[in-house]
């Protein structure tokens, strides 16, 4: 199947992330189509043991499968004083069917007594054409564990990040602010500069 010049598939069927892709791409002319467009097309295994590992995986399958250039991403929470959990298990940390508002409470009592609440949120790009080996693009937004889940925006682990330069948790950025330090609009714009 061909997809017109111009347009950006996007390996995923995750709304929230489809919604930040679509708003950061539109802004650069593009039309972003994903895997919600094409529900009969099922994701491939990610058995990478890093970000970017599983990021090509996915972004070299459908990009073979499609005919065309495809980015996917593979992004979550790394807190240093858990081993840098969850890490490259964010989605299925603690159960892939466990709400986010479970997970995250679960993190802020495991880390009750933990003096370290530096983490990072971290996203690799992999932008793929049939033709050309896989770039990948790496993007890393450093901030603190909060002590209280605070804030309704963003989706995820946000309520529970904290970025000191705005003083607020990712869950209370408005959009804008959010796309301007985010670990996948970092990773987005190291992409667009190497187009």
């Amino acid at each position: 199947m061909k997809i017109e010049q111009k347009t950006m598939f996007i390996a995923s069927s995750n709304a929230d992330k489809i919604r930040e892709f679509k708003e950061i791409l539109f802004a650069h002319g593009y039309t972003v189509k994903s895997l919600l467009d094409y529900p009969e097309y099922l994701q491939p295994e990610e058995n990478g043991s890093t970000f970017e590992e599983n990021a090509v995986i996915k972004a070299q399958h459908f990009s073979r499968s499609f005919n065309c250039e495809c980015i996917a991403d593979d992004s979550g929470l790394e807190i240093e004083a858990l081993n840098n959990e969850p890490g490259i298990y964010s989605a299925r940390y603690l159960g892939r069917n466990t709400p986010y508002e479970e997970k995250n409470q679960i993190i802020l009592n495991r880390m009750k007594n933990h003096n370290n609440r530096r983490c990072c949120y971290v996203c690799a790009i992999a932008l793929c054409n049939p033709e050309k080996e896989a770039k990948v693009f790496t993007g890393i937004c450093d901030g603190l564990i909060a002590e209280n889940a605070a804030g309704s925006n963003g989706f995820g682990y946000d309520p529970i990040f904290y970025y000191p330069p705005l003083r607020k948790t990712m869950a209370q950025m408005s959009e804008e602010e959010k796309n301007k330090i985010s670990h996948r609009a970092l990773a987005i714009q190291k992409m667009k500069e190497s187009f």
